[in-house]
């Protein structure tokens, strides 16, 4: 399908987040590959509750630890601005370090030995011995997950500063495409207590760089084994990533970044994402009842042929089909199939116009340095004989699709 897909839509990037390594080799040249071995992911592009999760190993974090970090990492980013000079100190101009809320959120550099010092320094001015233990127990942390090899593709050079959200957006998200639409993004390598927060501060950023940019670049997230991230159960898994992906799903097309979940136990998974279906061979009764109450009574009948199904057959029910229907999937070449191994439009030229300038203006926007509605650099337009076949008119998200919600009942009518 993913195959179909990059053949029909030019247009479209592919972030693909692989449970078990399994779907590296499927795509050839079309497709980079990441893993622990060659992300660079910076620690302070995860928001608070995510950088409290990898801190504390995937455990809740301690409240009274949690406090101090929450009234910290603004100081240290405020700290970090104000050595870097006054360019770096645009990024603070909506925010004060003393009173938290999106500054602690915000995704703006700080370094981890500023981090540590001002933790010291208020360590130091405590004469009870109780309260320093809960400082010296979160500095002791906090250097154990640093020095901690496996996390090295969070916290390499994290002594070092740098402003580098444009380069890893553009090597992640492929801004430009480059001939390579698509990224494949390895989570078996990754430690186990970190995978839920490297999954929600991805689907994240995806979803807010989609809205800080209008859609101008249009992205579908894949989400193999989804019911280990948006499970049906509420009491389990990491709740930061279930609201990252299910914010995609409910309100991502209107910004052109779009969901696709793979999963085999749909009983598992949280049902407000089902919407768009594609249902193989099913046995289990508790995963064929909740395919039933998602889709119309006109369609359920469908459902009894899916324990018959044959290899790559396929019920699709949802909007993008005219009618609920059988489909039988073209079969792949062996080396594409899949082994373990443990824009604003489709007439915009995307490869030159999507690059750092792009990035950096949406950048800008997201953390609140440019004003909402200042103008964004887009890619131009390809001539008509230039524009691939299928390509729909325009050129992406129209501006005014909201004015009509903002007129009175008599200037609608």
């Amino acid at each position: 399908m993913i195959h179909e897909l990059l053949r029909a839509r030019p247009d479209l990037r592919i972030f693909m987040l692989d449970a078990h390594n399994e779907y590296g080799h499927c795509f050839g040249e079309r497709a980079q590959v990441l893993s622990p071995r060659n992300l660079k992911l910076p620690f302070w592009m995860f928001n608070f509750e995510e950088i409290v999760d990898v801190f504390f190993g995937g455990r809740p974090g301690l409240q009274e630890e949690a406090d101090i970090l929450a009234e910290v990492i603004p100081s240290a980013k405020a700290a970090y601005a104000q050595q870097r000079g006054t360019g770096d100190r645009t990024l603070f101009k909506r925010g004060d370090s003393k009173s938290g809320g999106s500054m602690v959120d915000n995704p703006v550099p700080y370094r981890i030995t500023e981090l540590l010092t001002q933790l010291d320094a208020r360590m130091g001015k405590l004469e009870n011995r109780a309260s320093r233990m809960v400082f010296h127990r979160l500095i002791t942390r906090i250097e154990a997950v640093c020095n901690d090899q496996r996390y090295a593709f969070m916290f390499d050079n994290a002594n070092v500063g740098g402003d580098t959200m444009a380069e890893v957006f553009s090597e992640i998200f492929r801004l430009p495409p480059r001939g390579v639409p698509m990224t494949v993004m390895q989570l078996a390598g990754f430690p186990s207590e970190v995978v839920d927060a490297v999954v929600s501060v991805l689907c994240r950023l995806a979803f807010d760089f989609a809205l800080w940019s209008d859609g101008a670049a249009p992205l579908l997230v894949v989400c193999e084994e989804a019911h280990r991230y948006v499970a049906a159960d509420r009491n389990s898994g990491f709740a930061p990533t279930r609201r990252s992906i299910s914010r995609i799903a409910k309100e991502g097309r209107k910004y052109g970044v779009f969901l696709g979940v793979v999963t085999q136990r749909p009983a598992e998974l949280d049902p407000t994402i089902l919407s768009q279906l594609f249902a193989l061979r099913m046995t289990n009764d508790r995963d064929q009842a909740i395919l039933r109450s998602a889709v119309s009574d006109a369609a359920a009948n469908l459902l009894d042929f899916l324990p018959s199904l044959g290899t790559g057959e396929c019920l699709a029910f949802g909007e993008g089909v005219a009618l609920p229907m059988r489909l039988k999937f073209r079969q792949l070449e062996p080396h594409q199939i899949p082994r373990s191994e443990v824009a604003r439009g489709a007439g915009l030229d995307i490869e030159s116009g999507l690059g750092h300038e792009f990035v950096s203006a949406v950048l800008d926007r997201w953390r609140g340095i440019a004003k909402a509605d200042d103008a964004i650099p887009l890619a131009p337009r390809l001539a008509p004989e230039q524009a691939p076949a299928g390509a729909r008119p325009g050129v992406g998200l129209d501006p005014d699709r909201f004015k009509l919600l903002k007129k009175s009942p008599a200037d609608r009518a």
